[in-house]
């Protein structure tokens, strides 16, 4: 599978790239991606909510009225879950959402997600961004001149740039990551995924 690659003004080089059919052209495995998705999402959770139970609201143990003799039911406490104020009864407390993966079952759902935006012309390869400076402007530039400023794109670098990265920090709808940190739902969540060209080595090296 053939793709051009553009340079930092947007414009098509007169390169072209290989991409792996053995990564970029199997068949999606939609269940794969579904397990990834999930873990990804769940191990994003906090696991910190919590509701008082009747052991732990504040009110006097004192009884409320005697046992016998009133014509209603028997009441104990005021901490009672069935009253106003009373404790929660079986309320959230802090758990662990975290759940594991085979590693060959996550390289599928990236191989799947990475599959689905080669199908639907949504992978664009760029050559390697170099930024001077830490300059949001200039990363803003370098989006519009690609003409992707309305969608949500994700940058993948082969390799760490402070520079790039810190650049597009503070935009909402750009993400920027190394290619040894990827994961599905990042893939999936962007409309479009820039590629730089020292990041195919990468992918494919982990993928393959």
């Amino acid at each position: 599978m053939e793709v051009k690659v553009f340079d930092q003004t947007g414009k098509a080089t007169s390169k072209k790239v290989t991409l792996s059919d053995a990564i970029f052209g199997i068949e999606p495995n939609d269940h794969a991606i579904y397990l990834d998705v999930k873990q990804h999402l769940a191990n994003r959770r906090q696991g910190t909510h919590k509701a008082k139970e009747r052991a732990e609201v504040s009110y006097s143990t004192r009884k409320l009225k005697k046992q016998k003799g009133t014509g209603g039911a028997r009441a104990g406490s005021i901490k009672s879950g069935t009253r106003v104020g009373g404790g929660r009864i079986f309320g959230p407390r802090p758990r662990n959402y975290h759940f594991k993966l085979n590693v060959k079952l996550k390289q599928l759902a990236r191989k799947s997600a990475f599959a689905y935006k080669a199908k639907n012309d949504s992978l664009m390869i760029l050559e390697d961004p170099n930024f001077g400076a830490i300059k949001t402007q200039e990363f803003i530039n370098l989006i519009g001149k690609l003409e992707l400023q309305n969608d949500k794109v994700l940058m993948i670098l082969g390799s760490k740039n402070d520079n790039v990265y810190l650049s597009s920090r503070n935009l909402k709808k750009v993400k920027v990551v190394t290619a040894d940190s990827v994961n599905t739902f990042d893939v999936l969540n962007a409309k479009k995924v820039v590629l730089a060209e020292s990041s195919i080595e990468v992918i494919e090296k982990i993928l393959n």
